[in-house]
């Protein structure tokens, strides 16, 4: 009665709003979900959805048992934290997901260290955006993910999710060497008015926290360039394509015909390690963890503090 895989589906619709959005977490089709939860409603011998627009919504009686839900999946991943824990060694698949610019910097001494320590540990490497990789974490298809906060526009992290602040970094602007501004080494965004932007891919949270950069300083937000990648935002700027907005973290190798200003306010994020909550402590994961904090030991304003 109550088969795990039912409930966790019966929880994803509860979080995720919609059986389709469900299935897109869970990594299943539709119809997969709707099956699962029409054998969950026969279990339970009531209802646990009922028709909302085009959309389904939970009943009283799917309310209480997707609360329910919650309780018994956090209590199976703490189960096999425990049993982790029993082991030994750290060893199995770890599954690491993490956004560009940390993937340059800070993975590769973080899975030195792991590779050192845990040469038994089968670490695989994605990389995505936060809007890719948390929920990828929630579904259980990624161990552990590396994302930012801007302090402009903070990632929101479910309650079901530890988060670890590793440390602090700041974004620039750059500007073509030729420009007005360039011999300036701090600026008002609001003087930028005769450039385009050069941004990330359209879509993508970090194009959206450019637009809501400009439109806070009252900048018409005209980006002319959506590319992933900061090196070829840098290419464009030294080639007098506009200006880009670039962490400090990703400013490496700076091409010339490029200027590197600081910005009035500073444009502050926030690097975390984010897994499911209740997982911190299991072996691989909080090997895993346990070296990212050591690789961002070479960056500015680390901290270690863990929110659940």
């Amino acid at each position: 009665m109550f088969g795990i895989e039912r409930m966790r589906a019966l929880h994803a619709v509860a979080t995720q709003g919609s059986v389709a959005a469900a299935a897109a977490s869970l990594h299943v089709t539709p119809s997969g979900v709707s099956q699962q939860l029409a054998k969950l409603e026969r279990e339970a011998g009531q209802r646990l959805l009922e028709p909302r627009g085009r959309g389904v919504r939970l009943t009283k009686a799917g309310q209480v048992l997707a609360g329910h839900a919650e309780l018994i999946l956090a209590q199976v991943a703490e189960a096999k934290a425990d049993l982790e824990l029993l082991r030994e060694d750290v060893i199995g698949p770890l599954r690491v997901g993490a956004i560009p610019t940390t993937v340059h910097a800070l993975l590769p001494p973080a899975l030195a260290t792991l590779a050192a320590q845990h040469p038994r540990l089968a670490v695989t490497l994605h990389e995505g955006e936060a809007e890719q990789t948390m929920p990828r974490v929630l579904a259980g298809d990624l161990d552990v993910a590396v994302l930012e906060s801007w302090e402009d526009r903070p990632t929101v992290l479910p309650p079901s999710t530890t988060r670890i602040a590793l440390f602090s970094d700041v974004a620039d602007l750059a500007l073509p060497a030729g420009h007005r501004l360039a011999h300036r080494k701090a600026v008002d965004l609001s003087e930028v008015d005769d450039l385009p932007w050069i941004g990330w891919s359209l879509g993508s949270g970090c194009y959206e926290w450019l637009v809501q950069v400009l439109r806070k300083q009252r900048l018409e937000p005209r980006i002319s360039c959506t590319v992933g990648g900061y090196p070829t935002q840098l290419a464009l700027v030294a080639a007098g394509f506009g200006a880009a907005l670039v962490p400090r973290l990703a400013r490496e190798p700076q091409p010339g015909g490029v200027r590197i200003l600081a910005t009035r306010p500073p444009l502050t994020r926030t690097i975390y390690a984010i897994c499911r909550a209740g997982e911190e402590d299991r072996g691989a994961v909080r090997a895993c963890l346990d070296a990212l904090k050591a690789a961002s030991a070479r960056f500015p304003a680390r901290a270690s503090t863990v929110d659940g």
